[in-house]
Protein backbone atom coordinates (compact mmCIF):
# COMPACT_ATOMS: atom_id res chain seq x y z
CA UNK A 1 0.00 0.00 0.00
CA UNK A 2 1.44 3.42 -0.97
CA UNK A 3 1.74 6.40 1.38
CA UNK A 4 -1.04 8.14 -0.49
CA UNK A 5 -3.31 5.17 0.04
CA UNK A 6 -2.49 5.10 3.77
CA UNK A 7 -3.80 8.64 4.10
CA UNK A 8 -7.31 7.21 3.83
CA UNK A 9 -6.95 5.02 6.93
CA UNK A 10 -7.91 7.57 9.62
CA UNK A 11 -10.79 9.18 7.76
CA UNK A 12 -14.29 9.66 9.11
CA UNK A 13 -16.49 7.53 6.88
CA UNK A 14 -20.22 8.00 6.42
CA UNK A 15 -22.31 5.01 5.41
CA UNK A 16 -25.72 6.12 4.19
CA UNK A 17 -28.35 3.39 4.18
CA UNK A 18 -26.42 1.67 6.96
CA UNK A 19 -29.35 -0.59 7.87
CA UNK A 20 -29.78 -1.86 4.31
CA UNK A 21 -28.71 -4.99 2.45
CA UNK A 22 -25.37 -3.53 1.32
CA UNK A 23 -24.92 -0.77 3.89
CA UNK A 24 -24.99 -3.05 6.94
CA UNK A 25 -22.35 -5.29 5.39
CA UNK A 26 -20.12 -2.33 4.53
CA UNK A 27 -20.29 -1.22 8.18
CA UNK A 28 -19.30 -4.71 9.38
CA UNK A 29 -16.37 -4.77 6.96
CA UNK A 30 -15.19 -1.32 8.01
CA UNK A 31 -15.43 -2.30 11.68
CA UNK A 32 -13.22 -5.31 10.97
CA UNK A 33 -10.46 -3.06 9.59
CA UNK A 34 -10.29 -1.06 12.85
CA UNK A 35 -8.89 1.85 10.85
CA UNK A 36 -11.76 4.33 10.66
CA UNK A 37 -14.31 6.33 12.54
CA UNK A 38 -17.67 5.21 11.17
CA UNK A 39 -20.84 7.25 11.05
CA UNK A 40 -23.99 5.32 10.19
CA UNK A 41 -26.90 7.20 8.68
CA UNK A 42 -30.34 5.61 8.99
CA UNK A 43 -34.00 6.43 9.48
CA UNK A 44 -34.21 3.62 12.09
CA UNK A 45 -31.40 4.18 14.63
CA UNK A 46 -32.98 1.92 17.26
CA UNK A 47 -33.11 -0.99 14.82
CA UNK A 48 -29.47 -0.40 13.90
CA UNK A 49 -28.42 -0.37 17.57
CA UNK A 50 -30.20 -3.71 18.03
CA UNK A 51 -28.65 -5.15 14.87
CA UNK A 52 -25.04 -4.36 15.81
CA UNK A 53 -25.50 -4.97 19.54
CA UNK A 54 -22.37 -4.27 21.58
CA UNK A 55 -20.50 -3.19 18.42
CA UNK A 56 -22.84 -0.19 18.10
CA UNK A 57 -20.75 1.54 20.80
CA UNK A 58 -17.98 1.75 18.19
CA UNK A 59 -20.28 3.52 15.74
CA UNK A 60 -21.72 7.00 15.49
CA UNK A 61 -25.33 6.14 14.63
CA UNK A 62 -27.36 9.15 13.51
CA UNK A 63 -30.92 9.63 12.37
CA UNK A 64 -31.26 11.30 8.97
CA UNK A 65 -33.28 11.15 5.78
CA UNK A 66 -31.70 11.73 2.35
CA UNK A 67 -34.89 13.49 1.31
CA UNK A 68 -34.08 16.21 3.88
CA UNK A 69 -31.17 18.47 2.89
CA UNK A 70 -30.72 19.95 6.38
CA UNK A 71 -30.37 16.41 7.80
CA UNK A 72 -27.54 15.72 5.36
CA UNK A 73 -25.72 18.96 6.22
CA UNK A 74 -25.76 17.94 9.88
CA UNK A 75 -24.64 14.36 9.21
CA UNK A 76 -21.87 15.18 6.71
CA UNK A 77 -19.93 17.59 8.91
CA UNK A 78 -16.36 16.34 9.22
CA UNK A 79 -16.92 13.43 6.81
CA UNK A 80 -14.05 12.57 4.45
CA UNK A 81 -15.53 9.57 2.58
CA UNK A 82 -19.22 8.88 2.05
CA UNK A 83 -20.79 5.66 0.83
CA UNK A 84 -24.02 6.32 -1.05
CA UNK A 85 -26.00 3.10 -0.59
CA UNK A 86 -29.53 4.45 -0.53
CA UNK A 87 -32.32 3.24 -2.78
CA UNK A 88 -35.94 4.42 -2.82
CA UNK A 89 -37.76 1.44 -4.34
CA UNK A 90 -40.52 1.34 -1.78
CA UNK A 91 -44.15 2.29 -1.28
CA UNK A 92 -47.34 0.84 -2.72
CA UNK A 93 -47.46 -1.12 -5.95
CA UNK A 94 -49.67 1.59 -7.45
CA UNK A 95 -46.97 4.22 -6.92
CA UNK A 96 -43.91 2.14 -7.78
CA UNK A 97 -42.70 4.56 -10.47
CA UNK A 98 -42.29 7.37 -7.94
CA UNK A 99 -39.06 5.78 -6.69
CA UNK A 100 -37.15 7.46 -9.55
CA UNK A 101 -38.31 10.89 -8.42
CA UNK A 102 -37.34 10.13 -4.82
CA UNK A 103 -33.93 8.84 -5.94
CA UNK A 104 -33.35 12.01 -7.96
CA UNK A 105 -34.17 14.28 -5.03
CA UNK A 106 -32.03 12.23 -2.64
CA UNK A 107 -29.00 12.26 -4.95
CA UNK A 108 -29.23 16.03 -5.50
CA UNK A 109 -29.44 16.64 -1.76
CA UNK A 110 -26.48 14.33 -1.13
CA UNK A 111 -24.31 15.97 -3.81
CA UNK A 112 -25.08 19.49 -2.57
CA UNK A 113 -24.42 18.55 1.07
CA UNK A 114 -21.17 16.78 0.14
CA UNK A 115 -19.96 19.93 -1.60
CA UNK A 116 -21.03 22.20 1.26
CA UNK A 117 -19.30 19.98 3.85
CA UNK A 118 -16.13 19.38 1.84
CA UNK A 119 -16.51 15.61 1.51
CA UNK A 120 -13.47 14.28 -0.37
CA UNK A 121 -14.86 11.06 -1.85
CA UNK A 122 -18.19 9.46 -2.63
CA UNK A 123 -18.45 5.74 -3.36
CA UNK A 124 -21.67 4.64 -5.03
CA UNK A 125 -23.11 1.26 -6.00
CA UNK A 126 -25.32 1.31 -9.09
CA UNK A 127 -26.71 -1.23 -11.53
CA UNK A 128 -25.01 -2.94 -14.47
CA UNK A 129 -26.69 -3.10 -17.85
CA UNK A 130 -25.59 -3.33 -21.47
CA UNK A 131 -28.68 -1.56 -22.82
CA UNK A 132 -28.47 1.88 -24.35
CA UNK A 133 -30.06 4.83 -22.55
CA UNK A 134 -33.37 4.96 -24.51
CA UNK A 135 -33.92 1.22 -23.91
CA UNK A 136 -33.23 1.25 -20.19
CA UNK A 137 -35.92 0.34 -17.68
CA UNK A 138 -37.05 3.04 -15.27
CA UNK A 139 -35.06 1.34 -12.52
CA UNK A 140 -31.75 1.17 -14.41
CA UNK A 141 -32.18 4.66 -15.83
CA UNK A 142 -32.64 5.93 -12.28
CA UNK A 143 -29.52 4.14 -11.03
CA UNK A 144 -27.45 5.65 -13.85
CA UNK A 145 -28.93 9.11 -13.24
CA UNK A 146 -28.05 8.98 -9.55
CA UNK A 147 -24.40 8.36 -10.43
CA UNK A 148 -24.35 11.36 -12.77
CA UNK A 149 -25.97 13.58 -10.15
CA UNK A 150 -23.40 12.58 -7.53
CA UNK A 151 -20.65 13.57 -9.97
CA UNK A 152 -21.89 17.18 -9.82
CA UNK A 153 -20.46 17.44 -6.29
CA UNK A 154 -16.88 18.55 -5.66
CA UNK A 155 -16.08 15.10 -4.23
CA UNK A 156 -14.17 12.48 -6.21
CA UNK A 157 -16.82 9.92 -7.11
CA UNK A 158 -16.24 6.21 -7.60
CA UNK A 159 -19.08 4.25 -9.18
CA UNK A 160 -19.44 0.48 -9.13
CA UNK A 161 -22.05 -1.04 -11.46
CA UNK A 162 -23.13 -4.49 -10.28
CA UNK A 163 -25.26 -7.18 -11.88
CA UNK A 164 -27.55 -9.41 -9.79
CA UNK A 165 -26.16 -9.51 -6.25
CA UNK A 166 -26.37 -12.92 -4.57
CA UNK A 167 -26.93 -12.67 -0.83
CA UNK A 168 -29.59 -12.76 1.87
CA UNK A 169 -31.62 -9.55 1.83
CA UNK A 170 -31.14 -8.73 -1.86
CA UNK A 171 -34.39 -8.37 -3.82
CA UNK A 172 -33.24 -10.19 -6.97
CA UNK A 173 -31.78 -13.04 -4.93
CA UNK A 174 -34.91 -13.40 -2.79
CA UNK A 175 -37.05 -13.69 -5.90
CA UNK A 176 -34.76 -16.46 -7.15
CA UNK A 177 -34.58 -18.24 -3.81
CA UNK A 178 -38.22 -18.36 -2.85
CA UNK A 179 -39.60 -19.03 -6.31
CA UNK A 180 -37.35 -22.08 -6.62
CA UNK A 181 -37.93 -23.31 -3.07
CA UNK A 182 -41.71 -22.99 -3.17
CA UNK A 183 -42.70 -23.98 -6.70
CA UNK A 184 -42.14 -27.40 -8.37
CA UNK A 185 -43.31 -25.95 -11.71
CA UNK A 186 -42.77 -22.37 -12.83
CA UNK A 187 -44.53 -20.49 -15.58
CA UNK A 188 -42.10 -17.69 -16.43
CA UNK A 189 -41.92 -14.72 -18.81
CA UNK A 190 -39.22 -14.59 -21.45
CA UNK A 191 -37.01 -12.29 -19.35
CA UNK A 192 -35.70 -15.40 -17.55
CA UNK A 193 -33.64 -16.03 -20.71
CA UNK A 194 -31.74 -12.73 -20.36
CA UNK A 195 -28.03 -13.13 -19.60
CA UNK A 196 -26.49 -11.75 -16.45
CA UNK A 197 -23.22 -11.91 -14.53
CA UNK A 198 -24.31 -12.50 -10.91
CA UNK A 199 -21.87 -11.58 -8.17
CA UNK A 200 -21.65 -12.64 -4.51
CA UNK A 201 -22.51 -9.89 -2.04
CA UNK A 202 -19.24 -10.54 -0.17
CA UNK A 203 -17.28 -9.74 -3.34
CA UNK A 204 -19.27 -6.54 -3.84
CA UNK A 205 -18.41 -5.45 -0.29
CA UNK A 206 -14.73 -6.22 -0.90
CA UNK A 207 -14.69 -3.97 -3.96
CA UNK A 208 -16.50 -1.14 -2.18
CA UNK A 209 -14.32 -1.12 0.93
CA UNK A 210 -10.97 -1.80 -0.75
CA UNK A 211 -11.55 1.11 -3.13
CA UNK A 212 -10.98 3.43 -0.16
CA UNK A 213 -7.31 2.49 -0.17
CA UNK A 214 -6.72 2.51 -3.94
CA UNK A 215 -6.29 5.94 -5.50
CA UNK A 216 -6.68 4.47 -9.00
CA UNK A 217 -10.39 4.04 -8.26
CA UNK A 218 -11.01 7.75 -7.78
CA UNK A 219 -13.23 9.43 -10.39
CA UNK A 220 -13.77 6.09 -12.15
CA UNK A 221 -16.71 3.86 -13.04
CA UNK A 222 -16.26 0.09 -12.85
CA UNK A 223 -18.35 -2.88 -13.95
CA UNK A 224 -18.32 -5.71 -11.40
CA UNK A 225 -19.65 -9.21 -11.96
CA UNK A 226 -18.95 -12.78 -10.93
CA UNK A 227 -16.97 -15.40 -12.91
CA UNK A 228 -20.02 -16.85 -14.72
CA UNK A 229 -22.48 -15.53 -17.30
CA UNK A 230 -25.90 -17.08 -16.67
CA UNK A 231 -29.54 -16.54 -17.53
CA UNK A 232 -32.09 -16.27 -14.74
CA UNK A 233 -33.36 -19.66 -15.91
CA UNK A 234 -29.83 -21.08 -15.54
CA UNK A 235 -29.68 -19.68 -12.01
CA UNK A 236 -33.02 -21.21 -11.05
CA UNK A 237 -31.93 -24.59 -12.41
CA UNK A 238 -28.57 -24.44 -10.63
CA UNK A 239 -30.20 -23.38 -7.38
CA UNK A 240 -32.73 -26.22 -7.57
CA UNK A 241 -29.89 -28.70 -8.15
CA UNK A 242 -28.11 -27.39 -5.03
CA UNK A 243 -31.31 -28.08 -3.09
CA UNK A 244 -31.59 -31.52 -4.70
CA UNK A 245 -34.96 -30.53 -6.11
CA UNK A 246 -36.42 -31.07 -9.57
CA UNK A 247 -37.78 -27.97 -11.25
CA UNK A 248 -39.73 -27.58 -14.45
CA UNK A 249 -39.78 -24.17 -16.13
CA UNK A 250 -42.38 -23.24 -18.75
CA UNK A 251 -41.76 -19.98 -20.62
CA UNK A 252 -44.65 -17.96 -22.02
CA UNK A 253 -44.24 -14.67 -23.91
CA UNK A 254 -47.34 -12.81 -22.68
CA UNK A 255 -46.67 -12.70 -18.92
CA UNK A 256 -46.21 -8.97 -18.24
CA UNK A 257 -43.90 -7.42 -15.61
CA UNK A 258 -46.99 -6.22 -13.74
CA UNK A 259 -48.52 -9.70 -13.48
CA UNK A 260 -45.10 -11.16 -12.68
CA UNK A 261 -44.63 -8.67 -9.81
CA UNK A 262 -47.99 -9.59 -8.25
CA UNK A 263 -47.12 -13.29 -8.48
CA UNK A 264 -43.71 -12.65 -6.90
CA UNK A 265 -45.44 -10.68 -4.12
CA UNK A 266 -47.63 -13.69 -3.25
CA UNK A 267 -44.90 -16.34 -3.44
CA UNK A 268 -41.86 -14.50 -2.05
CA UNK A 269 -41.18 -11.85 0.65
CA UNK A 270 -40.44 -9.29 -2.11
CA UNK A 271 -43.17 -6.66 -2.38
CA UNK A 272 -44.80 -6.01 -5.75
CA UNK A 273 -43.58 -2.39 -5.58
CA UNK A 274 -39.99 -3.67 -5.42
CA UNK A 275 -40.47 -6.66 -7.72
CA UNK A 276 -41.89 -4.55 -10.58
CA UNK A 277 -38.78 -2.38 -11.20
CA UNK A 278 -36.47 -5.35 -10.58
CA UNK A 279 -38.32 -7.46 -13.15
CA UNK A 280 -38.27 -4.56 -15.61
CA UNK A 281 -34.49 -4.40 -15.17
CA UNK A 282 -34.04 -8.12 -15.76
CA UNK A 283 -35.12 -7.58 -19.36
CA UNK A 284 -31.66 -6.11 -20.02
CA UNK A 285 -28.42 -8.08 -20.20
CA UNK A 286 -26.08 -7.22 -17.33
CA UNK A 287 -22.61 -8.37 -18.34
CA UNK A 288 -19.39 -6.55 -17.45
CA UNK A 289 -17.84 -4.98 -20.55
CA UNK A 290 -14.90 -3.47 -18.67
CA UNK A 291 -12.87 -5.74 -16.38
CA UNK A 292 -10.23 -3.17 -15.40
CA UNK A 293 -11.25 -3.46 -11.75
CA UNK A 294 -9.90 -7.04 -11.75
CA UNK A 295 -6.38 -5.66 -12.15
CA UNK A 296 -6.78 -2.70 -9.79
CA UNK A 297 -8.43 -4.76 -7.01
CA UNK A 298 -7.68 -8.43 -7.70
CA UNK A 299 -10.13 -10.80 -6.00
CA UNK A 300 -10.83 -14.51 -6.15
CA UNK A 301 -14.50 -14.17 -7.04
CA UNK A 302 -17.04 -16.69 -5.76
CA UNK A 303 -18.85 -18.75 -8.39
CA UNK A 304 -22.63 -19.17 -8.34
CA UNK A 305 -22.65 -22.38 -6.27
CA UNK A 306 -20.41 -20.96 -3.55
CA UNK A 307 -22.40 -17.73 -3.45
CA UNK A 308 -25.65 -19.63 -2.95
CA UNK A 309 -24.23 -21.90 -0.25
CA UNK A 310 -22.90 -18.87 1.64
CA UNK A 311 -26.33 -17.22 1.41
CA UNK A 312 -28.09 -20.37 2.64
CA UNK A 313 -25.75 -20.62 5.65
CA UNK A 314 -26.52 -17.00 6.50
CA UNK A 315 -30.23 -17.73 6.23
CA UNK A 316 -29.96 -20.61 8.73
CA UNK A 317 -28.33 -18.30 11.29
CA UNK A 318 -31.05 -15.68 10.85
CA UNK A 319 -33.88 -18.19 11.05
CA UNK A 320 -32.59 -19.47 14.39
CA UNK A 321 -33.06 -15.98 15.82
CA UNK A 322 -36.37 -15.27 14.06
CA UNK A 323 -38.01 -18.48 15.27
CA UNK A 324 -37.63 -17.21 18.82
CA UNK A 325 -39.13 -13.82 17.93
CA UNK A 326 -42.24 -14.87 15.98
CA UNK A 327 -44.22 -17.18 18.28
CA UNK A 328 -47.50 -15.47 17.35
CA UNK A 329 -46.92 -16.23 13.67
CA UNK A 330 -46.20 -19.89 14.43
CA UNK A 331 -49.37 -20.13 16.51
CA UNK A 332 -51.54 -18.56 13.79
CA UNK A 333 -49.97 -20.81 11.16
CA UNK A 334 -50.73 -23.91 13.23
CA UNK A 335 -54.32 -22.76 13.82
CA UNK A 336 -54.76 -22.18 10.08
CA UNK A 337 -53.43 -25.63 9.14
CA UNK A 338 -55.59 -27.38 11.77
CA UNK A 339 -58.74 -25.42 10.93
CA UNK A 340 -58.32 -26.12 7.20
CA UNK A 341 -57.90 -29.83 7.94
CA UNK A 342 -60.99 -29.83 10.19
CA UNK A 343 -62.90 -27.98 7.48
CA UNK A 344 -62.01 -30.69 4.96
CA UNK A 345 -63.13 -33.43 7.39
CA UNK A 346 -66.44 -31.72 8.09
CA UNK A 347 -66.98 -31.33 4.36
CA UNK A 348 -66.22 -35.02 3.81
CA UNK A 349 -68.70 -36.10 6.50
CA UNK A 350 -71.26 -33.80 4.92
CA UNK A 351 -70.98 -35.57 1.54
CA UNK A 352 -71.26 -39.04 3.15
CA UNK A 353 -74.42 -38.08 5.01
CA UNK A 354 -75.97 -36.43 1.98
CA UNK A 355 -75.94 -39.60 -0.15
CA UNK A 356 -78.81 -39.78 -2.60
CA UNK A 357 -79.30 -36.01 -2.75
CA UNK A 358 -78.54 -33.60 -5.58
CA UNK A 359 -75.16 -32.79 -4.05
CA UNK A 360 -73.78 -35.82 -5.96
CA UNK A 361 -74.79 -34.51 -9.35
CA UNK A 362 -71.87 -33.75 -11.77
CA UNK A 363 -71.90 -29.98 -11.17
CA UNK A 364 -71.67 -30.50 -7.42
CA UNK A 365 -68.91 -33.07 -7.78
CA UNK A 366 -66.90 -30.58 -9.82
CA UNK A 367 -67.40 -27.87 -7.20
CA UNK A 368 -66.46 -30.29 -4.41
CA UNK A 369 -63.32 -31.32 -6.35
CA UNK A 370 -62.29 -27.68 -6.80
CA UNK A 371 -62.93 -27.01 -3.11
CA UNK A 372 -60.64 -29.86 -2.01
CA UNK A 373 -58.03 -28.88 -4.60
CA UNK A 374 -58.07 -25.35 -3.16
CA UNK A 375 -57.57 -26.65 0.38
CA UNK A 376 -54.69 -28.90 -0.75
CA UNK A 377 -53.04 -26.06 -2.67
CA UNK A 378 -53.48 -23.73 0.28
CA UNK A 379 -51.88 -26.19 2.71
CA UNK A 380 -48.95 -26.71 0.32
CA UNK A 381 -48.15 -22.99 0.11
CA UNK A 382 -48.77 -22.38 3.82
CA UNK A 383 -46.26 -25.09 4.72
CA UNK A 384 -43.76 -23.54 2.28
CA UNK A 385 -44.18 -20.05 3.71
CA UNK A 386 -45.84 -18.34 0.72
CA UNK A 387 -48.54 -15.73 1.28
CA UNK A 388 -50.50 -17.24 -1.61
CA UNK A 389 -51.44 -20.12 0.72
CA UNK A 390 -53.13 -17.91 3.31
CA UNK A 391 -54.84 -15.90 0.55
CA UNK A 392 -56.35 -19.07 -0.94
CA UNK A 393 -57.34 -20.20 2.56
CA UNK A 394 -59.13 -16.91 3.16
CA UNK A 395 -61.08 -17.23 -0.10
CA UNK A 396 -62.03 -20.84 0.74
CA UNK A 397 -63.08 -19.75 4.22
CA UNK A 398 -65.43 -17.07 2.91
CA UNK A 399 -66.94 -19.35 0.24
CA UNK A 400 -67.48 -22.16 2.76
CA UNK A 401 -68.95 -19.81 5.34
CA UNK A 402 -71.44 -18.54 2.76
CA UNK A 403 -72.32 -22.14 1.80
CA UNK A 404 -73.09 -23.24 5.35
CA UNK A 405 -74.94 -20.04 6.22
CA UNK A 406 -77.15 -20.53 3.15
CA UNK A 407 -77.50 -24.22 4.01
CA UNK A 408 -78.87 -23.23 7.43
CA UNK A 409 -81.22 -20.64 5.95
CA UNK A 410 -84.14 -22.99 6.60
CA UNK A 411 -83.84 -22.35 10.36
CA UNK A 412 -85.22 -18.88 9.61
CA UNK A 413 -87.37 -19.31 6.53
CA UNK A 414 -88.40 -22.94 6.91
CA UNK A 415 -87.27 -23.69 3.35
CA UNK A 416 -84.02 -25.52 2.48
CA UNK A 417 -81.95 -23.96 -0.31
CA UNK A 418 -79.33 -26.67 -0.80
CA UNK A 419 -80.46 -29.95 0.79
CA UNK A 420 -83.80 -31.64 1.31
CA UNK A 421 -85.32 -32.67 4.64
CA UNK A 422 -82.91 -30.74 6.91
CA UNK A 423 -82.67 -32.16 10.42
CA UNK A 424 -81.13 -31.34 13.78
CA UNK A 425 -77.74 -33.14 13.30
CA UNK A 426 -77.30 -31.47 9.91
CA UNK A 427 -78.04 -28.08 11.46
CA UNK A 428 -75.43 -28.61 14.19
CA UNK A 429 -72.88 -29.79 11.63
CA UNK A 430 -73.47 -26.71 9.47
CA UNK A 431 -73.09 -24.41 12.48
CA UNK A 432 -69.81 -26.07 13.44
CA UNK A 433 -68.64 -25.77 9.83
CA UNK A 434 -69.50 -22.06 9.84
CA UNK A 435 -67.53 -21.53 13.07
CA UNK A 436 -64.49 -23.36 11.65
CA UNK A 437 -64.79 -21.26 8.47
CA UNK A 438 -64.61 -18.08 10.57
CA UNK A 439 -61.50 -19.49 12.29
CA UNK A 440 -59.93 -20.16 8.88
CA UNK A 441 -60.69 -16.60 7.73
CA UNK A 442 -59.25 -15.00 10.89
CA UNK A 443 -56.07 -17.08 11.01
CA UNK A 444 -55.53 -16.70 7.23
CA UNK A 445 -55.72 -12.92 7.60
CA UNK A 446 -53.15 -12.96 10.42
CA UNK A 447 -50.74 -15.31 8.62
CA UNK A 448 -50.99 -13.29 5.39
CA UNK A 449 -49.82 -10.11 7.13
CA UNK A 450 -47.42 -11.67 9.64
CA UNK A 451 -45.51 -13.45 6.86
CA UNK A 452 -44.50 -10.03 5.49
CA UNK A 453 -43.11 -9.02 8.89
CA UNK A 454 -41.37 -12.37 9.40
CA UNK A 455 -39.11 -11.93 6.34
CA UNK A 456 -38.25 -8.26 6.86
Amino acid sequence: MSNKDRENESNLILVSGASGFIGSRVVIKLLATRKHKIRCMTRKPDALHNYFGAASSLLDIVHADVQNYSDLLRVMKGVDIAFYLVHSMEGSSKEWKKFAERDRTAAKNFARAATACGVKRIIYLGGLTCAREPDLSEHMRSRAEVGEILKTSTAEVTIFRAAIILGQGGGSFQMLQYLVERLPIMVCPKWVLTKSQPIAVDDVIEYLVRSIYVNETKKKTFDIGGPQVLTYKDMMKLYSSILGKSLRIIIIPFLTPRLSSYWVDLITPVRASLARPLIDSLKHESIATDDSICNIIPLKLKNFDNSIKTALNEQKRKETVKKKEHKSFTLNRQILIISLTVLALIGFSNYLIEQGNKIFEPIWLILIGLWYFGITLSLYFIRNGARLGSMIAGVIGWITLAFWVISNFYTISGNSVITSDPDYPRTIRNLIGAIVSVLVIASAHNVFHKLRILYL
